[in-house]
């Protein structure tokens, strides 16, 4: 990655431009639906073990995800910015452009920490906003403080897999993240309970081990883009920050960023709602979340894995290319969640069961799960434009969809049902905001269809 400028691309570039799209999506995908997965398995074994030190530790980091959301929109919605507009250039063969975004995309993980140094000042305030429980608050706390002033880690992890995304390298992003993600579920329990002569510290522990498996994810990152990503040239020697090139990683990446923010103010203002019933409703609403992010992580692996391919057919203006992979990412989408229906509705007791759940956190969470799964098939449609919206430069056209339907539709839906005083019916609020969500996903793709596809 560091040294002298090269003009060869070498043939992972130009499979994403001659290669098969059935077979493409598939190699670009699995490896990031298996990390993402794994990425899955071990926020929920984090979960599990918090749980096993009681219920109040549970609800606590619940309450934490709304601030650990965000932090990883800024993440994302940077690194999407960056990795988009450097697909782009590599299908244009504008190779230069390409080593300047790297650099200010890497310069801007750096930006997005300073900012969450000082979010980690606050975190006491931010639990008390939401909880009169001492035990909870101390909880969050300690938790959320060191997840945000450790913060750098992921935000490199994020930065540098995005690097290798965008050139089509993505087994290197499913070893660092499976690396990360195995020794995070090592060292839980270790830093939990104090197993194997290390200290105990209770729920810092699991916060600890979180920041450590991102920085095992981050540095074999780094050490792969050195060695095995030829097609990315940086050099930091006489850095400058580009303001142009900035600007345009923020054109395509701020949607993004609100687009996944909006999804933090959503679960702060559904705990808060949830709240007023009682507190095992927000610990069921945690467990949800860290359950379907089973399901979710791998479509947006799969999402992820045609950016790259949708974003370099656009560069080299290949529309039979692109509406080919367009339309095999839905179906693949669809079909992913529809598992995840299946799944969710047949066993909802085993899998909360993962939690320590109370009889009171397995009566709500049952029809919870089930009531919330019927969107899944609906999301998945959605998922997947929204990765083509993000390659064509249309990030917008996802904030839009996404605020709509979170804050527009989904949040006053929660409230106005939870007036009915039966917690059940709250979670139809999510089922309506889908539907509403997949019709704007259609919309939005026969204008891009319209407008920028049917014009190469």
């Amino acid at each position: 990655m560091m040294g002298k400028e090269t003009d060869t691309i070498d043939t992972k570039e130009n499979i994403l431009g001659t290669a098969a799209i059935p077979p493409l999506i598939i190699k670009l995908s699995v490896p990031l639906m298996v990390s993402m997965f794994v990425q899955s398995l071990y926020n929920i074994v984090d979960s599990i073990f918090v749980a096993q030190i009681d219920e109040d530790a549970l609800t606590a980091v619940s309450l934490c995800f709304p601030i650990q959301s965000m932090m990883i929109a800024f993440g994302i919605g940077t690194a999407v910015g960056m990795s988009a507009l450097m697909s782009r250039y590599l299908g244009a063969k504008s190779f230069g452009k390409v080593n300047a975004t790297a650099e200010n995309g890497i310069f801007l993980c750096f930006v997005t920490y300073v900012l969450f140094i000082i979010v980690g000042f606050f975190a006491k305030p931010f639990m008390a906003m939401q909880t009169g429980n001492q035990k909870i608050i101390d909880y969050g706390e300690t938790y959320l403080s060191i997840v945000c002033w450790l913060s750098i880690m992921v935000f490199l992890q994020i930065t540098i897999e995005r690097l290798l995304q965008s050139t089509g390298k993505t087994i290197y992003i499913f070893i660092t993240q499976s690396t990360g993600a195995v020794i995070n579920i090592i060292m839980d329990p270790i830093l939990i309970f104090g197993l194997l002569g290390a200290p105990k510290i209770g729920i810092a522990g699991a916060a600890v081990a979180t920041v450590f498996g991102q920085t095992v994810g981050a540095l074999l990152g780094v050490y792969f883009n050195l060695t095995k990503n030829r097609e990315v040239r940086i050099s930091f020697k006489r850095f400058r920050p580009g303001w142009k090139t900035i600007k345009e990683i923020y054109a395509i990446g701020i949607p993004s960023i609100i687009m996944q923010s909006v999804g933090s103010v959503m679960v702060f203002g559904l705990n808060q709602i949830l709240v007023a019933f009682t507190t095992t409703a927000v610990a069921a609403f945690g467990a949800y979340f860290k359950l379907q992010s089973f399901i979710f992580m791998p479509v947006f692996g799969m999402n992820n894995g045609i950016v790259p391919i949708i974003a370099y057919n656009y560069g080299a203006r290949n529309r039979k290319r692109m509406e080919q992979a367009m339309k095999l990412a839905a179906i693949y989408g669809v079909v992913i969640m529809s598992i995840g229906l299946i799944i969710f509705w047949a066993i909802p007791n085993v899998l909360l069961g993962f939690f320590a759940a109370s009889p009171g956190l397995l009566k709500i969470g049952t029809v919870e799960l089930r009531v919330l799964s019927l969107a899944f098939p609906l999301a998945g449609y959605s998922i997947m434009r929204g990765g083509v919206f993000q390659a064509l430069g249309k990030s917008v056209y996802s904030m839009n969809i996404s605020i709509v339907r979170q804050l527009v539709v989904l949040l006053p839906a929660a409230y106005l049902l939870s007036r009915l005083g039966n917690i059940d019916i709250v979670w139809w609020s999510f089922v309506i905001a889908e539907f509403v969500g997949l019709a704007m996903s259609i919309i939005y793709t026969k204008m891009i269809k319209k407008d920028i596809i049917s014009k190469l």
